[in-house]
């Protein structure tokens, strides 16, 4: 049993607007399956549109309104500066907020920040601060990842790490996790750190209006992630048992994140 991050789900106001959002914004490949519509993010992992209470109801949470951070960000890594500019410029024009505008930066040579209408916060980042060719357009990633803001790194690795998945960077203040081929990357920031890192007030509440996917291989493997999820540190929030999308259960990190696990 390894977990992984196969998809990022989104809670967002109206499905339909953010899928306008998301496709002007990253130009994925957009599925509707009915449920929720599915965003490939050019192979580097996906990110799932649920109405909001549709996502907290499958959770067994209560829609409440999110104030404040919501502790985590989404980053979509690109090549080169010009190619962050454009997807601002592109986020900004579908109603996007901007947090910290495109500029030099410590995490990430080039990097900009913004709020999506629906709420979630984007990190935008190239590795180099300069050109080193015509931006591709659209902006292909190199890598999509979910940061998640926790209170204590070494419990949160150490959980993780108990459902194998692999440290890859591993730093005093960030970590992360070898993704899977095709999946988002996970990583580690202090609570603090990644509210800084974003430019917002740490401090919130309500549902976080996000949940975290693994697609299993069996039912097997449902049981045996949810069993090792509470036996690690976090909760089970959703036994399995059958659902419109498979067999699924729902678990959360000792931080209080969300994850479903379904096998078709």
């Amino acid at each position: 049993m390894t977990l992984s991050l196969d998809a990022m789900g989104l809670g967002v106001p109206e499905v339909e607007d953010a899928r306008t959002f998301y496709t002007t914004t990253f130009a994925p490949t957009a599925d509707d399956r009915g449920r929720h519509v599915n965003l490939d993010m050019h192979g580097t992992g996906q990110v799932a549109l649920y109405g909001t209470e549709a996502l907290a109801a499958d959770a067994g949470k209560d829609a409440e309104p999110a104030t404040g951070f919501r502790g985590y960000m989404m980053t979509f890594i690109v090549k080169q500066p010009t190619e962050v500019k454009n997807v601002v410029d592109a986020a900004v024009q579908g109603g996007a907020k901007v947090l910290k505008p495109a500029k030099k930066s410590l995490f990430g040579a080039f990097s900009a920040v913004y709020q999506a209408p629906d709420g979630s916060i984007w990190k935008v980042a190239a590795p180099t601060k300069k050109d080193k060719g015509p931006a591709a357009s659209p902006a292909v990633p190199t890598e999509t990842a979910a940061l998640l803001g926790v209170a204590d790194m070494k419990a949160a690795k150490a959980f993780y790490e108990a459902l194998g998945m692999k440290v890859d960077k591993d730093y005093k203040h960030y970590a992360d996790f070898h993704p899977d081929a095709g999946s988002c990357r996970l990583g580690l920031m202090p609570r603090g750190t990644l509210a800084k890192d974003a430019g917002v007030e740490d401090g919130g509440s309500g549902f976080r209006a996000a949940v975290l996917h693994r697609r299993a291989g069996s039912r097997a493997e449902v049981d045996t992630t949810l069993a090792t999820a509470a036996a690690s540190g976090g909760l089970i929030a959703v036994e399995a048992g059958e659902t419109g999308d498979g067999y699924s259960g729902h678990f959360s990190d000792p931080d209080g994140f969300l994850w479903k696990v379904t096998a078709a």
